[in-house]
C-alpha cells in the first residue's frame, strides 16, 4: 500500500538559501518522502547521507572552499540523517550564506541533536516540519470512514511498514524489531548512555501510566535512580519522538493540579511492543488508555499538519474532575473528554462553570473523525 503523505509536495516548503529541516521518529517514511520528491523534481540535486564519513568530514570542517566544491553544480542539496554530522548547523550556514539560489533539505530522527546543532547557526535560515507515523487524515485518502481499521490501529499503531504487513504476527514482529533495533538508537549514540535497560524499564513504567499523571520521584524510586536522571531521560525520549509530554492547565486556581505531566506514546504499536501485549481490543483491560493515547497523538498530527495554532493541556482538580484534552485557541478554551463507547461527561459541568464561555465535547469511536481531522 502506498501512502500519500501530507507533505507529499515538498517544493511548496522550499525557499532559496534556507534549510528545510524534516524531523520525525525513525522509520516513519522521511527517506521515502525525500526519494519520491526527488524522482519528480526538475532541480539538479545531490542526495547524501549524514552517515557518509566523507560527507561528515566536509560539512563539519567549516572549510569554505571544501564546502563550496561539495555543492558546485547543484541547485538542491539533500542530507538524510543530518544529525550524524558534527556541527552540521555551521556547515549548512556556510552553504546558505555563500552559495546563491541554493535549496537545502536535511532530515533527522533526533531533534535533541539536530535542533541543538542547527538552532543558533540557522536562526532565520530554516523552516521546520515534523513527520509522524501515518495519520488518520492520510488513511482517509485510502479508506472510506467506515473501513478504517480502528481496532487494529489501537493495537498495532500506524508505522507504514506495520500497516503494510498482511498478518498480525508480521506486524508484531516488525514492532519488536523497531523497539530492539531503532527506538533508542539516537539516545544511546549521542548521549553516551551505556545501556538501554534503564530506558526500556522507564518506558515500561510509562506504558502502564498512559493517561495518568506521572511522578518523577516515584519513577526514580522504582528504577533506583534520582528524579533528575528520570527528568533527563524523559526529556531525551521526548526529543527522540518516542514520548509526548502533555502538561496541566491552570489559571492559578487553588483547586487545580498542574505540577505533574502526562506522557503519551507517538505510536501505540511501540507502546504495546514494549509491554508485549498485542491482544485484541475485546481481550484487554487498557482500552481507555489506548483510546486516550490514540486521540492525543492523532489530534497532535492534525494540529501540526494543518497547522492549527493552539496551546495544549489536560485539566484536573484535586476533587478528581478531569478533562482529557484542552486547547487554548482563538481566545477560547475547547475541552474534550475521551470515551471509547460513552457519550456522557462527568467533568464537563465543573469545567464550564470554572471557565465560562468554554466548550466541552465527548469524543468516542462514533465521532472521533471530526476530532482528529478538523477544528471542532
Amino acid at each position: 500500500m502506498h501512502f500519500k503523505r501530507n507533505y507529499q509536495n515538498l517544493e511548496q516548503f522550499l525557499e532559496k538559501n534556507k534549510v528545510l529541516l524534516i524531523f520525525g521518529p525513525r522509520r516513519v517514511g522521511k527517506t521515502t518522502l525525500i526519494k519520491d520528491f526527488l524522482s519528480k523534481t526538475k532541480l539538479k540535486y545531490k542526495l547524501d547521507s549524514g552517515e557518509n564519513i566523507a560527507t561528515q568530514s566536509i560539512l563539519s570542517s567549516q572549510n569554505f572552499d571544501q564546502i563550496k566544491k561539495y555543492c558546485a553544480g547543484y541547485e538542491l542539496i539533500v542530507i538524510d540523517e543530518a544529525q550524524k554530522i558534527p556541527n552540521v548547523g555551521l556547515g549548512l550556514k556556510i552553504i546558505v550564506d555563500n552559495i546563491p539560489n541554493i535549496y537545502i533539505i536535511a532530515t533527522g530522527s533526533s531533534s535533541f541533536e539536530l535542533i541543538g546543532q542547527t538552532g543558533e547557526p540557522l536562526v532565520g535560515r530554516k523552516r521546520n516540519i515534523k513527520m509522524y507515523p501515518i495519520s488518520i487524515t492520510e488513511l482517509q485518502k485510502i479508506y472510506a470512514p467506515s473501513e478504517i481499521p480502528l481496532e487494529t490501529l489501537l493495537v498495532y499503531g500506524t508505522y507504514p511498514s506495520v500497516l503494510n504487513a498482511s498478518v498480525d504476527n508480521e506486524k508484531s514482529a516488525l514492532l519488536r524489531e523497531l523497539v530492539d533495533s531503532y527506538l533508542l538508537k539516537d539516545i544511546l549514540e549521542f548521549e553516551r548512555i551505556k545501556g538501554s535497560k534503564t530506558l526500556l524499564d522507564l518506558l515500561r513504567l510509562i506504558s502502564y501510566q498512559v493517561g495518568n499523571q506521572v511522578s518523577l520521584s516515584e519513577l526514580g524510586m522504582n528504577l533506583s535512580i534520582d528524579y533528575k536522571t528520570v527528568a533527563r531521560y524523559l526529556d531525551l525520549l521526548e526529543k527522540s519522538f518516542i514520548l509526548f509530554n502533555l502538561r496541566g492547565y491552570s489559571r492559578n486556581l487553588r483547586k487545580e493540579i498542574t505540577s505533574k505531566s502526562k506522557y503519551f506514546f507517538y505510536d501505540l504499536g511501540i507502546r504495546n511492543a514494549i509491554i508485549s501485549n498485542f491482544n485484541e481490543i475485546d481481550k484487554r483491560n487498557d482500552v481507555g488508555q489506548l483510546w486516550e493515547n490514540f486521540l492525543v497523538i492523532e489530534r497532535l498530527k492534525c494540529i501540526d499538519y494543518k497547522p492549527i495554532f493552539a496551546n495544549l493541556y489536560f485539566w484536573r482538580t484535586w476533587e478528581q474532575k478531569e478533562i482529557d484534552w484542552v486547547e487554548e485557541r482563538e481566545g477560547k478554551l475547547f475541552g474534550y473528554e475521551f470515551k471509547y463507547n460513552s457519550t456522557s461527561s462527568k467533568s464537563a459541568k465543573h469545567f464550564l462553570e470554572t471557565y465560562p464561555g468554554s466548550t466541552v465535547t465527548v469524543v468516542n469511536k462514533d465521532n472521533y473523525l471530526d476530532f482528529v481531522g478538523s477544528v471542532k
